[in-house]
């Protein structure tokens, strides 16, 4: 319990952060950056917490379904704008990997020069 006590309380202490401060960042993002800075500075001991993480890790997929449940009910928008939503991921996918091929060449040109 003890664990789960110290996930819960970084948690609320990240959403009292974003609401205090109007942060864009999500509330639970700035506690996992809180507990993960807890954890370097050994504020917290991962024994502490191991328990309680391994155990939320492994049914992590339980987390998931109600999304998945709720994506349901945008099928009849997904289906009437498939063309769109696959064309972007399409030419998303595609323009990522062409800057990634430019960037790649350019810094492998720029390793050679120094002789790398």
């Amino acid at each position: 319990m003890l664990g789960f006590a110290i996930l819960l309380a970084f948690n609320f202490i990240g959403y009292v952060i974003q609401m205090g401060l109007h942060l864009p960042l999500p509330g639970n993002v700035i506690g996992l950056m809180l507990f993960t800075a807890a954890l370097f500075a050994k504020l917290v001991k991962l024994e502490w917490v191991e328990d309680a993480a391994s155990l939320l890790t492994r049914h992590m997929m339980l987390f998931f379904i109600p999304y998945t449940v709720g994506i349901l009910l945008f099928l009849p928008i997904i289906g009437a704008n498939l063309v769109a939503i696959v064309g972007g991921i399409i030419g998303a996918t595609a323009v990522v990997l062409i800057v990634t091929g430019w960037v790649s060449s350019k810094l492998g040109k720029e390793g050679e020069k120094y002789g790398g």
